[in-house]
């Protein structure tokens, strides 16, 4: 187990099994020393655990904990591409999605939950560049979808 899985562990998390693409596209794609993810979504076992505007169907504090699973299933993503997360040196940038009620601002806070994930778990490595957009509509009436880019060791 790597030393990142055994973060993991220690606060009660699993690497979850890659999210399969729903259309045309690879989950992560290695380019020299960065791997970008595509956008992940906030399923657990092959489902979304809620569907919905964040600040109409879906809560903040809702969409913060799913922006933690987005992450979760990101860093799958990573290590089906590298083998081992101990690889990555850093996290660079995370953007997050927000489907988002007309009159809800809250954004940030909501990509808070992927940010904060990467943090406890990577420690400095996990700090990062950010974007957090509010967006009318995602696939599957998703709430949040997030996407990260990590430079690996070299």
């Amino acid at each position: 187990m790597s030393a990142v899985e055994a973060k993991l562990a220690e606060l009660g998390l699993t690497l979850p099994e890659v999210v399969p693409p729903l259309a045309a596209y690879q989950p992560a794609v290695r380019s020299g020393v960065y791997v970008y993810t595509a956008g992940q979504l906030p399923m657990v076992e092959g489902k979304l655990p809620v569907t919905g505007k964040v600040g109409a169907e879906v809560t903040p504090e809702e969409a913060k904990q799913l922006a933690r699973t987005c992450a979760l299933n990101a860093l799958a993503a990573v290590k089906s591409v590298t083998g081992d997360l101990d690889r990555i040196a850093r996290v660079v940038k995370v953007v997050g999605f927000v489907a988002s009620a007309a009159d809800f601002t809250g954004q940030p806070g909501v990509v808070n939950g992927a940010s904060e994930l990467l943090g406890e778990v990577l420690g400095d490595k996990g700090v990062h560049a950010r974007s957090a957009v509010g967006v009318a509509v995602l696939p599957l009436d998703a709430p949040v979808e997030v996407e990260i880019q990590v430079e690996l060791v070299p």
